[in-house]
């Protein structure tokens, strides 16, 4: 079965400087939680998908467990050497299926791992959030983090009240890679997606989700849809850029210019640059 964005982590060394720039940006952003092997986050949902924006806070606390090596260590070396998307997951409905599947297919990189924390209801009031994850390994992307997600409490982590953003946005077009040649990752992409049919084209290959399309470009091809550099792809393919659906053009400039947030404008779509985005480039469609 296809599985569907589930969420993205955005690596920043400044972890309430990046909430400062979401909310300028025109998001709703959500209270710092805190995980035992020492990452720290903020949550910005929308709906079905959420970005997590995440620095590595308490290093002492990273362990040999699996969360610690796939998730905390990974992200600490990926912010030794730049900032910007550094994992990509998807949403699960059996983790245990999914890890047989990637375990069968060699691109397995953990068993399924649980762990839980505390939230908060927008009126403060604490619930309990639990999730079983699976990561995957695309050898041609060591910088990127791939795994799904099963969410064991949903309705105790979605929630209307933080999928409300000045901006407007109101949910997740596509995530965007870059790579030398995008063609080379068409069975990796299928496999974690579980979409059978990718779209090719001459700039990269897409995978349509249930929620949102995953496209892979090549460094020519994004410079030529978002007018932007590309990150560094000489140790292999990088996430690169998050596309949004907002619901008012002119509301999504009125939060950018309330937020002093410069951008600029690329065939109808809105476009935050990596120099101003903490190493991700952000389009607003």
């Amino acid at each position: 079965m296809p599985r569907g964005l589930d969420h993205i982590v955005h690596a920043v060394r400044d972890l309430e400087g990046a909430a400062e720039l979401y909310r300028r940006l025109g998001f709703t952003v959500g209270a710092r939680n805190r995980h035992s092997w020492g990452t720290h986050n903020h949550l910005v949902q929308l709906p079905g998908f959420f970005i997590e924006l995440l620095t590595v806070v308490e290093p002492e606390k990273l362990g040999s467990d699996g969360f610690s090596k796939l998730f905390g260590r990974f992200n600490q070396s990926f912010l030794s050497n730049q900032e910007g998307l550094s994992l990509l997951l998807l949403e699960s409905g059996d983790a245990t299926a999914d890890a047989a599947t990637f375990h069968s297919a060699g691109v397995a990189a953990s068993d399924v791992m649980k762990f839980e924390r505390e939230g908060k209801r927008p009126d403060g009031a604490p619930v309990k959030v639990a999730f079983s994850l699976v990561f995957a390994r695309d050898a041609g992307a060591p910088a990127v983090g791939f795994a799904v997600c099963q969410q064991h409490f949903p309705e105790n982590f979605w929630n209307p009240a933080f999928q409300q953003h000045p901006n407007t946005a109101r949910g997740i077009a596509s995530i965007v890679l870059v790579a030398e040649n995008p063609t080379d990752h068409h069975i990796f992409l299928s496999t974690f997606t579980g979409v059978r049919d990718l779209h090719a084209t001459s700039s990269g290959v897409s995978a349509a989700t249930p929620r949102g399309d995953i496209k892979v470009m090549d460094p020519a091809a994004f410079r030529s849809y978002f007018g932007t550099d590309a990150p560094d792809i000489s140790q292999g393919a990088r996430l690169a850029a998050l596309q949004f659906h907002v619901r008012d053009r002119r509301a999504l400039r009125a939060a950018l210019g309330a937020g002093a947030v410069a951008f600029s404008v690329r065939m109808d779509a809105t476009i935050v640059a990596p120099q101003t985005a903490m190493g991700a480039t952000l389009v607003f469609e």
